[in-house]
C-alpha cells in the first residue's frame, strides 16, 4: 500500500487541472451525430455526440444558446465548437459547447470566418479603397448566370430606369468548382470592354451554392478591378466575402440595378430644373449687371469734367441770382431809408421854414447870426428868403 492516499475529489480536481492545461481541449471542433438530445426547462441543452468509434457527453448552457441557429434533434450531423472539461462531482468529462452548426455548413462557416479575418487584416475591406459608383453611366457590366431571375431582374430594372443604357452580360458559372474562374474571367472581360460599373451576383441559395463568392481568388479579383464593382449575391440576409471587398454591397440583384443605373426620367426632370434655375440666375445676374452699369454711368457722369463745369455754371447762375436779389433788396431798403430820411430832412429844411415866412440872417462872411450881440449898428447883413436874398444895413438893435 502506497503512503500517499488521495480522496476522490482530489483526483477529480487533478484531472480537471490536466484538462485545463491542455490548449487543444480549450477550443476544439468535434463532428458527430446527435443523440439523447434534451432541452431542459432551465434553458440548458444536454446531448451526446456519437460516431462509429465512440460517444461524448455534451452540454450547451442557456447563456450560449445564441451559438445555435437551428432546432437540434436526434440524428442531426453537427460540428460542435467548445472546450472539454471535467465535471468534478460526477468525475466525468464532457464537451461544453459554445457553437453548434450543421455538418458541412460548419466547415464552410469556419473557412468563411478564417478568410474574412485574413482579408480584413490585409486591409481589403477598408473604406479608403472603395471607389465611388458613378452617378451617370452609359455601359453596365453584369457577371451572373445567363438564365434565372437575377439576370432578368437586373436587365428589366436597368432598362426601365434608363432605356438608353448599354448592358454587357458575361454569362458566368456561379456555382460549382469552375465558378470562381468564370467570375474572375467575367470581371476581366468587362473591365477591358469599357464598362462604367460592374454588377456581380446571383440569386439566393444555400451557403454551398453561394460559395464561389467566398473564394479568396474572387475577392482578390474584385479588389484589383479598376471599374467600380457592386456585389449582389443572394437575398438580403445572405452575406459573402465579395460584399465586403466590393465598392458597394446591394442586398439583391434588383437593388444593384437600382443603385447602378440612374433614372432617366428623373434625370430629365433634373435637367429641366437646372435649366430653369440657370435661366433665373442668368436673368438675376443680368439685372444686377444692368443696375451696376447704370449706377457706374451716373457716377461717371457726375464725376466727368463737363458735368462739373455744368454744375459750377449752375452754381454761378444761382449765386448771381441770389446776389441780384440781395442787391435789389438792399437798394430797396436803402431807397426806403432815404425816403424816410428825406421826409425827416424836409421837415427840418431851412428852405421849408423860409417858405413859411422865416428869414435866415448871416453876416457878410456868411456866418449865421443867432444873437443880436453878433451885429453892430450900420453893419451890413444878409437876409435869405425862400425865393432869394437881401443885403441890408442895421439901423437899430434891441433885445427881448
Amino acid at each position: 500500500m502506497t503512503k500517499n492516499i488521495y480522496s476522490v475529489g482530489q483526483i477529480n480536481t487533478y484531472i480537471k487541472n490536466m484538462f485545463r492545461q491542455d490548449f487543444l481541449l480549450q477550443q476544439v471542433l468535434v463532428r458527430g451525430e446527435v443523440s439523447n438530445c434534451k432541452y431542459h426547462s432551465s434553458g440548458h441543452i444536454y446531448f451526446t455526440l456519437k460516431d462509429a468509434s465512440g460517444t461524448l457527453s455534451c452540454i450547451m448552457f442557456a447563456g450560449r444558446r445564441r451559438g445555435l441557429s437551428f432546432l437540434m434533434k436526434e440524428g442531426d450531423q453537427v460540428v460542435v465548437q467548445g472546450a472539454v472539461d471535467v465535471y468534478e462531482r460526477d468525475g466525468r468529462y464532457q464537451l461544453y459547447a459554445d457553437r453548434i452548426v450543421r455538418d458541412g455548413v460548419g466547415l464552410l462557416n469556419e473557412r468563411y470566418e478564417l478568410l474574412k479575418k485574413k482579408l480584413e487584416e490585409q486591409g481589403m475591406f477598408d473604406e479608403s479603397y472603395k471607389q465611388p459608383i458613378p452617378r451617370y453611366i452609359r455601359t453596365l457590366g453584369v457577371v451572373t448566370a445567363p438564365t434565372g431571375a437575377a439576370v432578368q431582374d437586373i436587365i428589366n430594372i436597368a432598362r426601365r430606369r434608363n432605356p438608353y443604357i448599354r448592358i454587357l452580360l458575361f454569362p458566368a458559372i456561379v456555382q460549382g468548382d469552375q465558378a470562381k474562374y468564370s467570375i474572375i474571367r467575367g470581371l476581366q472581360v468587362l473591365e477591358s470592354a469599357g464598362a462604367d460599373t460592374i454588377i456581380i451576383g446571383r440569386g439566393g441559395g444555400s451557403l454551398e451554392d453561394l460559395w464561389a463568392f467566398n473564394e479568396e481568388e474572387v475577392a482578390q479579383a474584385v479588389f484589383d478591378c479598376v471599374v467600380p464593382v457592386i456585389s449582389a449575391v443572394g437575398h438580403e440576409t445572405d452575406t459573402v466575402i465579395t460584399d465586403y471587398v466590393a465598392d458597394l454591397r446591394a442586398p439583391t440583384p434588383s437593388a444593384a440595378a437600382e443603385l447602378a443605373v440612374f433614372d432617366f426620367s428623373r434625370f430629365e426632370e433634373d435637367l429641366l430644373g437646372y435649366d430653369g434655375a440657370l435661366r433665373r440666375q442668368m436673368r438675376q445676374s443680368l439685372w444686377e449687371a444692368r443696375e451696376k452699369c447704370g449706377r457706374l454711368r451716373r457716377e461717371l457722369e457726375h464725376a466727368s469734367p463737363a458735368a462739373r463745369i455744368r454744375e459750377q455754371r449752375m452754381y454761378t447762375v444761382q449765386a448771381a441770382e441770389r446776389l441780384q436779389q440781395r442787391m435789389e433788396r438792399r437798394l430797396e431798403d436803402a431807397r426806403h431809408r432815404m425816403q424816410m430820411s428825406a421826409a425827416r430832412l424836409e421837415g427840418l429844411s431851412p428852405l421849408k421854414r423860409l417858405s413859411g415866412g422865416f428869414v435866415y440872417a448871416s453876416d457878410e462872411e456868411g456866418k449865421a447870426i443867432k444873437s443880436v450881440d453878433q451885429v453892430r449898428e450900420h453893419e451890413k447883413i444878409r437876409l435869405r428868403l425862400s425865393d432869394g436874398g437881401i443885403t441890408a444895413g442895421v439901423e437899430e438893435i434891441w433885445k427881448n
